[in-house]
């Protein structure tokens, strides 16, 4: 008759971490995809490859501004803020770089 799984803590996860993670898998796999197509195009970039890096600019900055509201909330559980942080500053970084590599011809 003894109790499996006692929980000595009221913490929960942040809901706001929980939608930095989304925006961050969200725009990192979409520029992953446009990434992998405009390669496989042999790097003919369509507009709509460009309008797909935009948006994971936004959505990204938009994760990231979530994560570190969700991460400055007290007797919260921090993965899912730390894992929104993490895949929303990896689309930027891969942002910066391919306007980096457009810029300067890599």
């Amino acid at each position: 008759m003894a109790r499996k799984g006692y929980i000595f803590t009221d913490k929960v996860e942040s809901k706001r971490g929980m939608m930095s993670t989304f925006f961050g898998i969200l725009s990192l796999a979409s520029l992953i995809m446009a990434v992998h197509l405009t390669f496989v195009n042999e790097g003919a970039a369509f507009v709509k490859y460009g309008v797909v890096g935009f948006l994971c600019l936004i959505f990204s900055g938009v994760g990231l501004v979530l994560g570190i509201m969700a991460k400055m909330e007290e007797d919260k559980f921090y993965l899912f803020a730390w894992l929104g942080i993490i895949l929303n500053l990896l689309t930027l970084a891969g942002i910066s770089f391919i306007l980096y590599a457009g810029a300067y011809g890599l």
